[in-house]
């Protein structure tokens, strides 16, 4: 059965936070794929790097998808990442281009969840 392109970019994500990051390049980036994280060069050897750092760094991470919007080729995944179980994390959110099935571009958006916030909604 075929994946949609949403499930793809949930599983790519899922991969990459339990550090499962080569295999979640092998299984769903594109050849050419690039990104727009700004603390990395912007091609996929150098954001996968910067991945299995993050990864060695905090091998208990903690990733909760809290929704997830496609349309056409573009997939937005919200979600909260805790680098450790007890930490508040950051609100981040995914924008997955894909082409030809794959993950061809990303861009990826996060803020940290204060202590004490005046906004009684919360960023989920």
């Amino acid at each position: 059965m075929e994946t949609t392109p949403k499930e793809r970019a949930i599983e790519f994500l899922r991969l990459v936070s339990s550090n499962h990051i080569r295999d979640a390049y092998t299984r769903f980036v594109a050849p050419g794929f690039r990104h727009h994280n700004a603390w990395f060069r912007g091609d996929g050897a150098a954001l996968m790097a910067g991945m299995e750092q993050n990864a060695a760094a905090n091998p208990h991470k903690v990733f909760e998808v809290k929704q997830a919007i496609a349309e056409g080729d573009r997939v937005a995944v919200h979600s909260h990442v805790r680098m450790k179980a007890q930490d508040r994390g950051i609100a981040v959110v995914h924008i997955f281009r894909f082409e030809g099935g794959r993950i061809a571009e990303l861009w990826d958006l996060g803020q940290p969840i204060p202590e004490d916030s005046p906004n009684e909604n919360g960023p989920f």
